[in-house]
């Protein structure tokens, strides 16, 4: 499990280092890695361009000495200064070194950005919030028509390091040498999007236990329940799909596929007959009930179940919220998920009222609607809004996104690590709907089912569009499933 940290927590693990090191060794360790990473991403070291964007604090440091280091092997290296000053032993060592310094704004450094080979970006640090001043800015606004490599020294200037938000102009890295651990910002949106390729140096900081991490394939497996030679179908976990609707029939026929092709041991259906038809017909393996619409009571009664998904295509009116109402009412866990997240907005106490375990996995605007907030304003801010969002309502809520997020009541955070922007494709959600659920049939948390079913989304996306990626549907993913069950198990 990989573990992300807030620029505080940083901070806080260098300090007795700080304390107990030679001046200036922290910063030494990390320039070395950075020099190194940015040699390697150069085809020849020797004449190539460097242009090293610099700030006035420690980040800037970081990449002067960085820069110092592939000078003295024959690089041509310029440092432009976006706030006047500079570090002064970095800059002293990149003079040393025979690199130039440019202050920013005289009109050189567009035309330095320009016939660069490689970018490094240290204008700000994890410290940095809020928008760019306006130098930095406009040097950052000299990347985007630019056709060098950029390589940012800890966190791309202008993304938080502690939550991924974006307030404004950022820099877009190819690389991102950040040191001591990972930062929370490059792998949550907006700033993941901006970090590029993540490399995290070792600098000997001791860390404290993380409140955000990301699974790998080995976390997932060691979640993943396994049948044993005991297990029968009720121990596999039976799930209880309650989804779809006369306007949006396919949303049973997906969820119940998600369901199954995640190995539930039975996967019941209840819900009105043309919906139940449909199922039935592509999934004989479905035990179907047919109940007429809004009789939560009959939906609760169509047999024993260790989870509940329900919400998908369902509708908003009042036979919805009934049933909604009625499969929240019992004391089985329950994946609430589209239509039912809406109904529970205007009912939070459905939620907040549970004994057992809930999984909520809205998208950004039902989210929205379920938080009262405006949708660009849960986009930005992500990782605080679902926190918030899963103490108040005492939950586990997952946030589907470009990064993925699962929270629990209690502020633990997991990122998908894997994900396409393919996924983004109508029923894809009703999918994983149905592979939550049947992770928490099988008796997974609803924390883990959560990150492990985004995993198996996410995986089974990355499998279904194909090397080079082409195209999904929601009836694609049903199928890829297994294969991303078995890549994670292999």
């Amino acid at each position: 499990m990989r573990a992300a940290y807030t620029s505080d927590e940083i901070r806080a693990a260098e300090q007795p280092l700080l304390a107990a090191l030679p001046d200036g060794t922290l910063m030494q360790r990390a320039s070395t890695a950075l020099a190194r990473r940015c040699a390697a991403l150069l085809d020849n070291v020797y004449g190539s361009r460097v242009v090293v964007l610099a700030g006035s604090g420690n980040n800037g440091g970081d990449a002067l000495y960085a820069a110092a280091r592939l000078a003295r092997r024959g690089a041509r290296v310029d440092a432009v200064l976006a706030g006047g000053a500079a570090h002064v032993g970095g800059s002293a060592a990149l003079r040393a070194a025979g690199g130039r310094m440019v202050a920013a704004g005289t009109g050189a450094d567009a035309d330095l950005v320009a016939r660069a080979d490689l970018v490094i970006d240290g204008l700000l640090g994890i410290g940095g919030q809020g928008e760019l001043r306006s130098a930095a800015a406009r040097l950052v606004g000299l990347l985007r028509s630019a056709t060098a490599v950029v390589v940012a020294v800890d966190v791309p200037s202008g993304v938080d390091a502690s939550t991924g938000a974006v307030e404004g102009d950022a820099v877009c890295a190819d690389v991102t040498v950040t040191f001591g651990a990972a930062k929370i910002g490059l792998f949550v949106a907006p700033g993941a999007a901006h970090a590029g390729i993540v490399d995290v140096v070792d600098i000997g900081l001791a860390l404290p236990p993380p409140g955000v991490t990301l699974l790998d394939l080995d976390d997932a497996a060691a979640l993943l329940p396994t049948p044993t030679g005991e297990t029968d179908k009720y121990r596999r976990g039976v799930v209880g799909v309650v989804a779809g609707s006369a306007a949006y029939t396919g949303a049973a026929v997906l969820a119940v596929g998600g369901a199954l092709a995640s190995g539930a041991g039975m996967v019941r259906f209840a819900g009105p007959q043309d919906v139940a038809d449909l199922v039935r017909q592509r999934w004989p393996e479905a035990v179907v009930t047919t109940v007429s619409p809004g009789d939560g009571r009959a939906v609760v009664d169509a047999g024993r179940v260790q989870a509940w998904v329900v919400g998908s295509g369902l509708g908003t009116d009042d036979a919805a919220g009934a049933v909604v109402s009625a499969v929240l009412a019992t004391d089985v866990p329950v994946v609430v998920d589209a239509d039912a997240v809406t109904l529970v907005a205007a009912h939070p106490g459905w939620v907040h009222d549970r004994t057992a375990q809930t999984l909520l996995t809205p998208h950004a605007g039902e989210f929205a609607r379920l938080a009262g907030l405006d949708r660009d304003e849960v986009e930005r801010h992500r990782l605080d809004h679902v926190r918030a969002t899963a103490r108040e309502l005492d939950a586990t809520v997952l946030l589907k996104g470009s990064t993925t997020l699962v929270a629990d009541a209690g502020g633990q955070v997991r990122v998908n690590s894997a994900s396409t922007s393919y996924l983004a494709t109508a029923g894809s959600g009703d999918v994983l709907s149905g592979v939550c659920g049947a992770l928490l049939a099988g008796g997974l948390s609803a924390l883990d089912a959560g990150s492990v079913g985004a995993m198996v989304h996410g995986l089974a996306g990355l499998s279904a569009a194909g090397v080079p990626p082409v195209s999904l549907t929601a009836t694609d993913l049903v199928s890829h499933v297994p294969l991303a069950l078995r890549a994670i198990h292999g």
